[in-house]
């Protein structure tokens, strides 16, 4: 019978041989504890050993409490680790049934959180006679924690609990910060709703904007001219696709010879020709149409709008179903908008056109992109820069590998490349039918287990073996989620605000803003109305 108990002590030691390191570490806070508290016995208490003269003359008056908790005398840093330190004991001590000293500890814990309450405050530095005492009486507890010899699994155990508690509430708020700011960029701001309002009502009102969308009809011809530069847009943001018209216009050597094909949303359509008939763009033709137009739009021929027509896709994307899994940048509905998968049918869109360069609304063009159309693309269909610098932008990343069809098809270690500045040939489109290999994958996905959504992953099934790599220079990515290497912007011909914070935005990163209002014409008499007040 009394062997139980010797029984019951092993699997602790195994647990503690496996992790050897956190005995390290609990042995090492033990032992400078003890050196600190033998070092205070053996010094007057007004001179204690914690206070380094050197530091506190180095303390300048300019010095904040972040810049202090990065120095590693910091008297804020020492009374910080003294803290968390005591919050483990007090876990344990209550565990172990010590109720008095985990109410002695919680008092020492309250007690140093008061003092770095009011130096936040104050906005001044801790002194060392506010902390001499409160250090000192900690370190006393701390070292009597070390005395009473509790089981050191079970504080490994406890203090793994406790960092897997952080890491969860990390991952809650991590979550939450995706969806707000998800959020954020999906409303329209009110400026942007402004100006809309603004150039239907001046649409009707003057006649004026009528007359010169009538006198256009002449460049009917340029529309299909093939020795011109043709350049594409699906867009429903009015100004966002101004100033991607506006920077290619005023960055072009030949201004003139430039045609934009703009395609919108019937919402967009009338403020969208008001306001490209208001402007000219130095010279440059723009044809507006809306999709609704398009007679072979329709859900037997187009597997999304099908889809959309199914009650278990609505659900999945719209009402916050499917397995709970899936990321909500994946789940945003404005993947399934027709003008977000409009580039996959662009050879129906211009059927009169053999080669055309895409560009996303949330560019900046600050290069001549005229070289681009005589890229030789070596019989491929599309010119793309490849974003497979990293890892986490190969296909293994964007496609389901665990389906069969998708592991049998396509290298998991391929390139991923960006949308958003492509030179495509529409010849060879249409002789290697694109748009038919595109339904095909769609097809299949129609239970989302090829990939979850969004239009890149089937532009690379759809493309898969299509792809001219481009020079990185043509296409710089990243300015709308993290920071970019500021000679790539530099050098850069085609500027991308891919991600969340887009420059028209409040949520817009600060530095990158000034590259895309430097295209907006502020003083026009409705930005200003719409923009400034």
């Amino acid at each position: 019978m009394r062997r139980r108990p010797f029984d019951l002590r092993r699997p602790a030691r195994r647990r503690w041989s496996s992790k050897g390191w956190a005995w390290m570490v609990v042995a090492g806070l033990g032992v400078l504890l003890f050196l600190i508290v033998l070092s205070r016995e053996k010094q007057p208490r007004s001179v204690p050993s914690i206070l380094q003269k050197s530091y506190r003359s180095s303390l300048t008056e300019g010095l904040n409490i972040t810049d202090e908790m990065l120095s590693a005398h910091s008297f804020t840093r020492q009374l910080v680790d003294q803290i968390s330190l005591a919050k483990a004991f007090v876990v344990i001590s209550k565990e172990c049934n010590n109720l008095q000293f985990a109410a002695e500890l919680s008092a020492q814990i309250r007690l140093s959180q008061v003092l770095l309450s009011r130096a936040a405050t104050r906005g001044a530095l801790l002194t060392a006679e506010e902390v001499e005492i409160a250090i000192h009486d900690m370190a006393l507890l701390l070292y009597q924690a070390q005395q009473f010899h509790y089981d050191s699994a079970t504080m490994i155990m406890k203090m793994k609990g406790q960092i897997q508690a952080l890491e969860e509430r990390m991952k809650s708020e991590t979550e939450k910060s995706t969806k707000y700011g998800q959020i954020a960029a999906e409303e329209l701001p009110k400026s942007l709703y402004c100006l809309g309002v603004s150039l239907t009502m001046e649409w009707f009102e003057n006649s004026n904007l009528h007359r010169k969308l009538s006198e256009g009809k002449h460049t009917l011809e340029k529309l299909r001219d093939n020795s011109l530069y043709h350049y594409c847009i699906f867009s429903d943001n009015i100004l966002a696709a101004s100033v991607v018209v506006n920077s290619t216009a005023m960055n072009s050597r030949h201004p003139d010879q430039i045609v934009f094909h703009l395609v919108t949303d019937e919402v967009n359509y009338t403020p969208m020709k008001a306001w490209f008939s208001m402007s000219s763009f130095r010279g440059a033709t723009v044809e507006v149409q809306k999709f609704e137009d398009f007679s072979w739009l329709n859900a037997s021929y187009v597997p999304v709008l099908k889809q959309l027509q199914d009650s278990d896709t609505q659900n999945f994307y719209f009402s916050g179903g499917g397995d709970g899994k899936t990321p909500i940048k994946f789940r945003n509905p404005k993947y399934l908008s027709m003008l977000n998968h409009l580039r996959f049918y662009i050879p129906e869109v211009f059927p009169a056109l053999q080669k055309v360069v895409f560009l996303d609304d949330d560019v900046v063009v600050q290069k001549d992109l005229t070289d681009l159309f005589t890229i030789n693309l070596n019989g491929n269909v599309m010119g793309a820069v490849e974003t497979c610098m990293e890892t986490f932008h190969r296909f293994h990343k964007y496609l389901n590998y665990s389906h069969p069809l998708i592991r049998a098809h396509f290298d998991p270690d391929a390139c991923g490349w960006a949308f958003g500045m492509n030179v495509i040939d529409l010849r060879e489109w249409r002789k290697k039918n694109v748009t038919g290999i595109y339904h095909y994958w769609q097809e299949r996905n129609a239970d989302h287990t090829l990939w979850k959504l969004g239009s890149l992953p089937p532009g690379l099934l759809a493309f898969y073996g299509l792809i001219e790599t481009l020079d990185p220079k043509w296409h710089v990515l990243g300015l709308g989620y993290t920071s970019v290497d500021p000679s790539a912007i530099k050098n850069g011909a085609v500027l991308h605000y891919n991600g969340n914070m887009k420059p028209w935005l409040k949520i817009g990163m600060e530095k990158y803003k000034g590259l895309w209002d430097k295209y907006v014409d502020y003083s026009h008499p409705l930005l200003h109305r719409c923009f400034m007040h």
